[in-house]
């Protein structure tokens, strides 16, 4: 299984110029099979009836992307959930929880001391009823302000959907679309030959766009991302979007912080599961380690013995070569995923823990992304009032 999913997603990294390097095996059987597959899910796309959407009594905002891993979308939730939260509104967050909740469990644990709930289950128009009915709602967004009462203080007054944009139950009013700077189109094929999950079209349903990653790229190739996404069709402001360290702690110890500085001078071994692990190594390369070496593994994958040994082998070469202190560091799904995976490794084990920042580039940051957040919320909530009029 685990061979399967390496193999899937080498197959998807693949653009078609280096087709011809794959083994034979790969280019003459499953390539096809893949193409194939990837034409059968373009068309089940076209075929798909559409369904009534439910609309809940809050605002609703849609976090997605069209290609699958490494775009950031946890982290612009858990952005949007303590913004909210830092301006009295209390957020429900909506999550399928799959491919074993990592997701939820580093939102649940990065939001403990706020306001904020989740729910996690496929039917998030289910989930959301549940817990709006538990815990009550109330309408914060009346025009361009915020009004909350003493009596809507633990009340839920906003939804977001984590992974929402090809989940078309639930009405939304406001879709952020989420692009991944390092490799925004894949290879441009759709799943599974690519990671494509809708053509690109389909962001002109954007009402922002969110480069993520941006720290990362030229200049250049962010202009060239932006003029892929005007050209299919999005007419919406489109912002710029990076991870930032903010502290570090010891798996045993999930609510220490230690400053970023304790990597200095340590060799470090870099063990990630995620969707852009080159995103997690320039991160701990800006800290500022003696030495960095790094082992991937695909998306959300559960760490077994064997690869655990495999850690165990490298940390005692490293330790052989240099002579000197040596750590492991993992992301904070990677820990998430599953806690005591790391235990048994003779040596420290570190997560760092990093935030989503808004780039003030064109005086485009943080405060004004959350302002054409809440001037689409209260455009479309008139727009609600004249319809039901």
């Amino acid at each position: 299984m685990k061979m399967g999913w390496r193999l899937v997603g080498r197959l998807a990294a693949t653009p078609d110029s280096a087709v011809p390097d794959l083994p034979f095996f790969h280019r003459a059987l499953l390539l096809p099979l893949f193409s194939a597959a990837s034409v059968a899910f373009r068309l089940s796309l076209l075929l798909c009836p559409s369904r009534p959407r439910r609309i809940l009594p809050v605002p609703v905002l849609s976090v997605g992307n069209l290609t699958w891993g490494g775009n950031g979308k946890t982290p612009m939730v858990d952005f949007l959930a303590r913004s909210f939260h830092r301006i009295g509104v209390s957020p429900l967050l909506l999550t399928r929880g799959y491919a074993g909740a990592d997701e939820s469990r580093m939102l649940s644990r990065r939001l403990s001391g706020t306001s904020a709930k989740i729910g996690v289950g496929a039917n998030r128009a289910d989930v959301a009823i549940s817990i709006l009915t538990k815990y009550g709602y109330h309408h914060a967004f009346r025009g361009h302000k915020i009004k909350i009462g003493p009596s809507a203080q633990n009340k839920i007054g906003v939804a977001i959907l984590d992974d929402g944009m090809q989940h078309r139950s639930l009405l939304r009013d406001v879709d952020i679309v989420m692009v991944n700077a390092l490799t925004p189109w894949g290879n441009t094929h759709f799943i599974p030959r690519g990671p494509m999950r809708e053509p690109l079209t389909a962001i002109g349903r954007a009402d922002i766009v969110v480069i993520h990653h941006a720290n990362m790229v030229s200049e250049e190739q962010l202009k060239t991302i932006v003029s892929t996404v005007q050209d299919s069709g999005a007419t919406c402001p489109v912002f710029f979007s990076k991870l930032v360290p903010s502290h570090i702690f010891e798996v045993n110890q999930p609510l220490q912080r230690l400053p970023l500085d304790v990597l200095h001078g340590v060799i470090v071994l870099c063990v990630s599961a995620i969707g852009c692990p080159d995103a997690f190594i320039h991160s701990v390369k800006q800290i500022g380690p003696l030495k960095i070496d790094r082992l991937d593994f695909s998306d959300h994958h559960f760490f077994s013995a064997h690869d655990l040994q495999l850690m165990q082998d490298t940390l005692r070469k490293l330790v052989d070569q240099h002579k000197n202190e040596v750590a492991v560091l993992v992301t904070e799904k990677d820990y998430d995923r599953d806690p005591g995976a790391f235990r048994t490794l003779n040596v420290k084990v570190w997560v760092l823990s990093s935030c989503l920042q808004i780039i003030p580039l064109k005086e485009q940051g943080d405060t004004e992304f959350m302002r054409k957040v809440m001037e689409i919320i209260a455009a479309n909530g008139r727009a609600k009032l004249q319809g039901e009029s």
